[in-house]
């Protein structure tokens, strides 16, 4: 009876579902949109959120799939995942993705949104199959080769250019990514990459070998007691992410309930090009008893690092860069500079409703770290140890899910957070958050949902809502009121802030997505006295405004438009920005191509728009455009084979209010932009 319910599911199924993305076409303009639509922190998104599309982009089986694991696709409320593993306890194992159906409280937009995330694997190919006979099966094996270059001449290449700064391999960035992955089971991959500037080159003093990135991992899940172990490159994720947090992006988004809580995700593999978030070395999760595990880590990297050399020869740390970038002799002389020796283990019990553990995390450099002095650092990490110890607590019953953690830096500060979701309704969700970070708490893996960008000097409460009017229309908001204790970097003075956002959302059908939104942000920054060395505080205050429409006129044929608007104001000054786009889709046989034509005029950094586009797979981009000027790009996808596909990327834009663009070594002459990008792609 179980197979023929499948059967009946699976083809009602292919007909509702027809038009579904395909799993490598995975919405990443509408996962930035709702998870994380504010950028305003000046950090290097398209790194974080390309980490995330990694992640993403191998789907989970819904089968194996724990909560958390449910719960890190920010896709399914609370009650959702509930109903989905109660329907998988009563019935059985899914056959079929569209057995979703026959889950209770899960519609067709939810199924749709849902279906590129998750799989059913076939049992049966994993029975008495070696590693190597399940790795050639595995549909998801992927190598990817990726060549971009900016096509004007950078300053950095110039011969004018002092010595030190300039840079010493060409102007291309080469990229290369393998991965071989059944969820669940396994996982084998590696990454290499030279960014623009960089020698690809063999130098065991600087320990370099080839691409002056290299990533590698191994992982086995679910053999015996032994849940999980990976060893080469990965990240951890555990409780709230106040000790241990992964680099999986940060903000508030427009979805307003399930990016409240973190993931207690665990460890996992780290592919992403980011050179400053990954851990190496070996982590395990084990269970020692039934509903008791035990996860532990051990990491020994090579860190970029800027070591002076102080009083009586003792060397010391004045930064930590995180750009990865190695064009340089400057550059290079940073280059794995110190070693960092990163251990900790957690001790977690799960059963039924309740998920808790206790935490340990130590960090060991070489080097003693002392950041060059000033006004609003006194509290920052001094030494060469750092260690945390602290405990989370989840707890989910009935309609209410309840999440915290709190944490304590030894010999230095604490920090807490606490929440919970609350599903009022089938029509009402609701969250709430309070968190708490002393100015001298330290953790440099910290994930933890704030509004600056470190989990440190901050105080805050956050109120969600999500009201469903019904499948097609639903309205979100927020409001987060916040402190700062201590000064902050712009701030010199203790400072006090809010934001608000509402969202509304239209789907009328699967054709047709709109939204429109509205956005203040209010926070004290440090002013300028005229003639004088002093500074005042003022309150600045940001307004930001989306429209967005997306149309599928045909098949073939896709149209989404969006206009952005800002105004920021400061001691009774107002400045302004906006960006208007235009963007086609269309598909002919063996082709998809994807257009964009934008105008924007930004008075100031201030008002800068960060926008989403489209680009080559599992490539993030995310500009922010600024001053005034047009952007264009087309994207060009050539699908060979089931197997070969490619992809042809170029990006122009043209500024009308400057004769340069960029500053110091990436500085181009005139006022043109031109970007390159090729992508080959191979599964197997």
């Amino acid at each position: 009876m179980k197979y023929i319910i499948a059967c009946i599911f699976a083809i009602g199924g292919l007909r509702l579902l027809a038009q579904d993305y395909p799993r490598e076409e995975i919405n990443l303009q509408k996962i930035t949109d709702d998870l994380y639509s504010i950028q305003d922190l000046d950090l290097n998104y398209e790194d974080l959120y390309e980490n995330l599309a990694q992640l993403l982009s191998h789907p989970l089986d819904l089968n194996t799939a724990s909560d958390e694991e449910l719960r890190f696709i920010k896709i399914l409320s609370e009650e959702q995942i509930k109903s989905l593993t109660a329907h998988r306890s009563a019935y059985g194992n899914f056959l079929s993705v569209y057995e979703l159906q026959a889950v209770p409280l899960f519609d067709l937009q939810t199924i749709q949104t849902l279906m590129p995330f998750v799989k059913v694997n076939d049992p049966s190919a994993s029975i008495n199959a070696s590693l190597w006979q399940r790795m050639k099966d595995e549909s998801d094996n992927y190598f990817i080769m990726r060549y971009e270059r900016v096509l004007e001449t950078k300053q950095g290449y110039r011969s004018e250019t002092k010595t030190a700064d300039r840079f010493k391999g060409s102007p291309d960035k080469i990229s290369t990514r393998f991965r071989s992955s059944r969820p669940g089971d396994f996982s084998i991959g590696f990454s290499a990459e030279k960014d623009a500037g960089e020698q690809i080159t063999w130098n065991t003093s600087n320990q370099q070998y080839g691409f002056d990135y290299i990533s590698f991992h191994a992982q086995l899940q679910n053999k015996g007691r032994l849940k999980n172990l990976i060893v080469g490159d990965f990240q951890s994720q555990f409780g709230q992410g106040l000790m241990i947090g992964g680099v999986f992006g940060m903000g508030k988004g427009g979805e307003t309930i399930t990016t409240t809580r973190r993931s207690n995700i665990g460890h996992l593999p780290y592919t992403s090009f980011s050179e400053a978030g990954n851990l190496r070395g070996a982590a395990a999760t084990l269970e020692v008893a039934k509903n008791l595990y035990w996860s532990g880590f051990y990491s020994a990297a090579k860190r970029d690092a800027q070591v002076n050399d102080g009083f009586e020869d003792v060397s010391s740390i004045t930064s930590l860069p995180t750009t990865g970038l190695h064009r340089s002799e400057t550059e290079l002389a940073r280059r794995k500079k110190t070693g960092e020796r990163n251990f900790g283990g957690v001790l977690h019990y799960k059963k039924n409703g309740m998920d808790a553990g206790v935490m340990y995390n130590q960090i060991h450099y070489d080097h003693r770290v002392e950041k060059t002095p000033a006004l609003y650092n006194q509290f920052a990490f001094r030494g060469d140890v750092n260690q945390n110890i602290g405990g989370y607590f989840n707890y989910s019953i009935q309609n209410i899910s309840f999440f915290s953690e709190a944490a304590h830096s030894v010999r230095n500060g604490n920090a807490y957070v606490a929440g919970a979701l609350w599903s009022l309704s089938s029509h009402l969700d609701l969250s709430l958050l309070y968190r708490k970070y002393d100015r001298s708490y330290h953790a440099f893996y910290s994930n933890a949902f704030a509004e600056g960008s470190t989990t440190q000097n901050e105080r805050g409460t956050y109120w969600g809502w999500k009201y469903t009017f019904n499948r097609r229309f639903n309205i979100t908001g927020y409001m987060d009121l916040f402190q700062f204790a201590w000064l902050r970097y712009r701030i010199y003075a203790p400072s006090t802030g809010h934001e608000w956002l509402v969202r509304i959302n239209y789907q009328p059908s699967k054709k047709i997505i709109l939204f429109a939104q509205i956005r203040e942000e209010a926070k004290a920054r440090n002013t300028a006295v005229d003639n004088a060395t002093l500074y005042t505080i003022s309150n600045g205050k940001k307004y930001n405004y989306w429209l967005h429409s997306d149309v599928s006129v045909s098949p073939n044929l896709r149209l989404k438009t969006r206009l952005q608007f800002s105004s920021y104001s400061i001691d009774h000054h107002t400045t302004q920005g906006m960006a208007l786009m235009q963007d086609i889709n269309f598909s002919i046989r063996k082709f998809e191509v994807t257009g964009r034509y934008a105008l924007f005029d930004t008075d100031d950094y201030d008002n800068r728009q960060y926008v989403y586009e489209n680009d080559v797979w599992l490539a993030f981009s995310l500009p922010a455009y600024y001053g005034a000027g047009i952007r264009r790009y087309v994207l060009v996808e050539y699908k060979l084979n089931r197997y070969i596909s490619f992809w042809f990327r170029y990006a122009h834009t043209r500024y009308t209010d400057r004769e340069s663009i960029g500053s110091g070594v990436d500085a181009t002459a005139g006022n043109v932009r031109s970007d390159l990008k090729i992508q080959t792609r191979v599964k197997f």
